[in-house]
């Protein structure tokens, strides 16, 4: 067992939350949805259940987190440093790393800030565009648990897929009910082959 696991599964044998996750396979790839997004401690949840089930994952963060000496720190935990202020070929970016055969699995937060109105698109190009699989993240206060849920495979039919993601997260609140933002894109019409937008940095 690697050490990160051990460290993991002590976690979640002290903590207060429940683990309740679907299995994916350690060395597969594919994206992972943080959601509800509503605290800074979904971060630390996330980093646990990756931990448990032995995944490397790789997240987006604003590039501020990446100076100093956190840096080198954020990077082992899987960070790839965003600049905000010029978000252009991000997509295209991850698009590239998964066709150059590198495997993880990348952790999206689609609401963007914590108390937005709506999701971004960009987990949903990327999917497209890569074929890899969407599983579901989830907190949820309610019951105190957390982990992941079912694995999708996005169609292409943008309604249609948002409505089974929607059905998925009716019931979950976040750490933070009143900042929960509704699993809803910007334009869901029609039939797409990728969805336009950008992925989002934590």
């Amino acid at each position: 067992m690697s050490a990160r696991r051990a460290v993991a599964r002590a976690y979640w044998a002290i903590s207060r939350w429940t683990l309740r996750t679907e299995r994916v396979a350690p060395d597969g790839a594919g994206i992972l949805i943080g959601a509800p997004h509503t605290s800074n401690w979904d971060f630390v949840l996330m980093l646990a259940i990756a931990g448990e089930a032995d995944l490397t994952i790789r997240w987006l963060g604003k590039r501020e987190l990446f100076r100093g000496p956190a840096g080198p720190l954020m990077r082992a935990l899987g960070g790839i440093p965003v600049d905000r202020r010029d978000p252009s070929g991000l997509v295209a970016d991850l698009v590239a790393r998964v066709r150059a055969g590198e495997r993880f699995y990348l952790v999206v937060t689609p609401e963007g800030t914590r108390s937005g109105s709506g999701w971004k698109s960009g987990f949903y190009r990327i999917a497209r565009e890569t074929g890899l699989a969407v599983t579901l993240g989830y907190v949820d206060r309610t019951t105190m648990t957390t982990g992941l849920g079912p694995t999708l495979e996005m169609t292409g039919d943008v309604a249609a897929d948002m409505d089974r993601i929607r059905a998925f997260y009716a019931d979950k609140s976040g750490l933070r009910p009143h900042r929960r933002t509704e699993p809803r894109l910007r334009d869901e019409t029609g039939t797409a082959d990728g969805a336009a937008g950008e992925a989002q940095p934590a």
